[in-house]
Order: structure tokens, then C-alpha cells, then sequence
């Protein structure tokens, strides 16, 4: 499923109208990022959990060439499902 068959979906299942399907995912998306941003996290009972994941610098090897590189420490998003999803799922 893309971004355009989840409005439609969400349209279809609410009653809104396309435009507010759409605003509703961007401002969901916006919050997220924003909270992960300023380094919350964003708890959904039932669906799931993101965060942010602090990765240290590391060397690593240049798989084509074997040279050796300097990987930077970063940040990365992290999602873990809730129990309610994992068993939707199963």
C-alpha cells in the first residue's frame, strides 16, 4: 500500500474526504517527526512505538574495495510493533 491508496483507505473508512485523509496522515507524520526530532518517542497503545536510536561512530570496510572508512555517529528512527499488531499480523 503507497501513500495515496492509505488516503484513499482512511477516506473511505471515516468518511472524510480525500484532502482531509491526506492532512490527516501529514500532520500524523509531521508530530511523529517532530517528537523524534526533539528526542521524544511516540507510544500508539496497541500499534507501536517509535524512537530514536543513538548509533556511535564506528570503522567500517568498503565492501568493493576493502578500504577502510570512518563511519559518523548518527541518529536513526526506530519502530517496534505492539503486541495487538504483532498478532494481526501472525
Amino acid at each position: 500500500m503507497n501513500k495515496s491508496e492509505l488516503i484513499d483507505a482512511i477516506a473511505a473508512k471515516t468518511g472524510l474526504t480525500k484532502v482531509q485523509a491526506k492532512n490527516a496522515i501529514e500532520s500524523y507524520h509531521e508530530a511523529v517527526s517532530e517528537s523524534l526530532k526533539a528526542g521524544g518517542s511516540v507510544d500508539i497503545a496497541g500499534f507501536g512505538s517509535f524512537s530514536v536510536v543513538s548509533k556511535a561512530a564506528r570503522t567500517g570496510r568498503n565492501p568493493k574495495t576493502g578500504e577502510v572508512l570512518q563511519i559518523q555517529a548518527s541518529r536513526l528512527p526506530k519502530f517496534k510493533p505492539g503486541k495487538s499488531l504483532k498478532d494481526t499480523v501472525k
